[in-house]
């Protein structure tokens, strides 16, 4: 049961973190894909805010990992080390998985500002930069709660 909550916490930071980026990379990626169709040269304008989502991926992925060296590295699962294996995964799990979500939105609106006014493009990866704030935290505080 210990060995089960421990890999939990792990599979939870990889999966949703993982989910809210591949669903937030999509969104903004085809909405660019939609700009790029008609005006190419957009390409460097676009790729950051495409990207960007991405990372909360990115932050599940290293607490995950820290996880599993810590869960690896014990020699008995106790129940309170399992339980705080598992808690330390839910923060950077949700703030990815929403924040992804949420900063695609301010993405695609970017793409569409990146559209009709290129020399404007940077605010709307400026305005997308914002939502990246609460992804950092939950990964924070995920990295605080590592046992």
């Amino acid at each position: 049961m210990n060995e089960f909550l421990s890999y939990s916490g792990v599979a939870i930071a990889a999966a949703l973190a993982g989910i809210g980026s591949a669903v937030g990379v999509g969104m903004v990626g085809q909405a660019a894909a939609g700009v790029l169709s008609v005006d190419p040269k957009k390409f460097g304008k676009l790729l950051l805010l495409v990207a960007l989502p991405g990372t909360q991926g990115i932050y599940g992925f290293v607490i995950a990992f820290l996880l599993l060296q810590r869960i690896t590295a014990q020699t008995t699962l106790t129940s309170d080390f399992a339980l705080q294996s598992f808690l330390a995964g839910i923060p950077v799990a949700l703030t990815g998985l929403l924040s992804a979500i949420h900063q695609a939105k301010v993405g695609v609106s970017g793409v569409a500002l990146a559209a009709k006014q290129p020399a404007d493009a940077t605010k709307g990866l400026i305005l997308a930069v914002f939502v990246e704030f609460y992804a950092i935290l939950g990964f924070l505080v995920s990295f605080l709660m590592l046992p």
